[in-house]
C-alpha cells in the first residue's frame, strides 16, 4: 500500500514540476510539440531511475561510511553527468536509431534540476532502495505527464488567436499556472 501511495502522490499530488517547481527549464523549453515532450519524458524516466539507484548506493556505501556527507551535492552532480554521458555512448553504439531519437534530449538531462532534486529527496526522506526507485520512477511519470499535457495545450494554443501582447512566453506561463492549479485539486486525495 505504501508504494501505491508514493506512486499516486509523486505523479499527481506532489508533481515535481507543478508542485515542487523542479525541472522548469525543460518544462518550458521542450514543450512546444507533444512528440518532443514524449521523447524528453522517456529519457528523463530512464536517467532519473538509474541516477537514483547509483546515487543512493554511493550515499549509503561511500559518503555515509566515510563521513563525507557534505560532498553529497557535488558528488551527485558528477554522477548524473557521468551517467548521462555513459547512456549517450552506450545508446550510440547499441541502438543508433534510439540515439538519434533521444540524442537531442540527453545533454539537456544533465542540467535538469529534477534529476538532482529527486536524488537528494530520496536521501532526505530516508527511503530504502526499492522505495526510492518507486519514488523516482513515479516522479518521472509525473514529470512526463505534466510535460505532455503542457505540450498538448501549447499545440492547441498555436491554433487560437492569442492577443499580441500575450503570445509566446506570457501565455505559456499563464497556462502552466492554470495547469498547476488544476493539479492542486489532487492535494486532498493522498496524505503522505
Amino acid at each position: 500500500m505504501e508504494y501505491i501511495l508514493i506512486f499516486i502522490s509523486a505523479i499527481f499530488v506532489n508533481n515535481i514540476v507543478l508542485s515542487q517547481f523542479l525541472g522548469i527549464c525543460p518544462f518550458l523549453g521542450v514543450s512546444k510539440k507533444v512528440e518532443t515532450a514524449l521523447g524528453m519524458s522517456a529519457a528523463v524516466a530512464f536517467v532519473l531511475t538509474i541516477a537514483t539507484i547509483v546515487t543512493f548506493l554511493i550515499q549509503k556505501f561511500v559518503l555515509d561510511v566515510f563521513g563525507l556527507g557534505y560532498l553529497q551535492t557535488i558528488t551527485f552532480i558528477l554522477v548524473i553527468a557521468a551517467l548521462v554521458q555513459m547512456v549517450e555512448i552506450i545508446l550510440k553504439k547499441v541502438s543508433p536509431s534510439l540515439y538519434q531519437a533521444l540524442g537531442v534530449f540527453l545533454p539537456l538531462i544533465t542540467t535538469n534540476c529534477c534529476i538532482l532534486g529527486v536524488a537528494i529527496l530520496v536521501i532526505q526522506k530516508n527511503y530504502d532502495l526499492l522505495t526510492g526507485v518507486v519514488y523516482a520512477f513515479s516522479t518521472a511519470l509525473g514529470f512526463g505527464l505534466a510535460l505532455t499535457l503542457f505540450a498538448g495545450l501549447r499545440e492547441q494554443m498555436s491554433l487560437v488567436n492569442v492577443p499580441k501582447g500575450m503570445q509566446g512566453t506570457p501565455i505559456a506561463l499563464i497556462t502552466a499556472g492554470l495547469l498547476a492549479m488544476a493539479f492542486m485539486g489532487f492535494s486532498g486525495v493522498v496524505k503522505i
